[in-house]
């Protein structure tokens, strides 16, 4: 559990390297590259009455659900999709067991959440199961990204704490250290596995990005993303980027705080290490054939 520990939202990605991913139709789930989608996020729900048991809800407002549904007739493995049951039951309800540093989803009934490979119909589906194949065994095992973190905010203080009476310590104590911790949880007091945005650290700078539309434009409600970075050339960073985001070909840019336009970075980062926010445009967007036509040097 401790990797969805105080997790708010998660995106989970499978042996595969794809994430898991609920479809427009409301009710399939698969896998897909793209895990900057919203459909990739899924929202976390802890039980009252459970501490090792989860629930998962989809952008779509409905809970991953192990069905009992066969996914091919005659074939091991039984759906897994999206629902919202009038009463919710131990069909959404998920227990994480930790596998190294990836987790395992298991259903009340001892199956584990399986993201499938191979040849149509099986490429990308994903089922719950209990593997028995040795090439399967690593279907069943998840990469957790926290995306948002559970707030705890601190207890408002009292505004008339009660007189508290002072007594001098005597001055021959000694003095005991004392530490100081906010109550409240943010991102950078998460573990590694649970950081959203990486810390800094005196090699290297921290890239803020977001993937924009096919002309350009970002969509705010989405979130900006972030990795840290110790090299210098842009190359090296767009392929990062590429393996991160799951996008084929994407050309990394800034935008001018002048006009708003976005201008392709060059061959090298602007020293000192300092910070930077970029955007990522697919290749075969609008703008990005733009700037391949345009022949801007990138």
């Amino acid at each position: 559990m401790d990797q969805f520990h105080r997790a708010k939202t998660v995106r989970l990605r499978s042996n595969h390297d794809k994430y898991l991913t609920a479809e427009e139709d409301e009710e399939s789930v698969t896998q897909d590259r793209n895990g900057a989608a919203k459909s990739a996020r899924w929202t976390v729900e802890f039980l009252e009455n459970a501490d090792n048991v989860i629930r998962l809800k989809s952008c779509y407002g409905k809970y991953l659900t192990a069905s009992n549904q066969p996914f091919l007739l005659g074939m091991t493995g039984q759906k897994v999709v999206q629902y919202l049951p009038c009463r919710l039951d131990s069909s959404v309800e998920w227990e994480p067991v930790r596998d190294g540093q990836q987790v395992k989803l298991r259903t009340r009934y001892g199956q584990f959440l399986r993201a499938n490979g191979g040849l149509p119909p099986w490429r990308n589906s994903v089922t719950h199961d209990i593997p028995h194949r040795t090439s399967s065994q690593d279907w069943i095992l998840w990469d957790v990204h926290v995306v948002d973190i559970l707030v705890i905010q601190s207890p408002v203080a009292n505004p008339n704490p009660p007189p508290q009476s002072y007594s001098p310590a005597p001055e021959s104590s000694p003095s005991s250290p004392v530490s100081y911790k906010s109550s409240s949880f943010s991102r950078q007091e998460s573990g590694d596995s649970l950081d959203v945005f990486p810390k800094k650290t005196s090699e290297g700078r921290l890239i803020y990005y977001r993937i924009t539309d096919g002309y350009g434009e970002i969509d705010e409600a989405v979130e900006e993303l972030c990795i840290s970075f110790k090299g210098n050339g842009v190359e090296e960073l767009k392929k990062i980027l590429e393996e991160e985001t799951g996008l084929g070909d994407i050309i990394v840019c800034t935008r001018s705080v002048l006009n708003g336009k976005l201008y392709p970075l060059r061959l090298q980062l602007p020293p000192n290490n300092a910070d930077m926010h970029v955007c990522l445009v697919p290749s075969s967007s609008k703008v990005g054939r733009d700037f391949t036509e345009a022949r801007i040097p990138l």
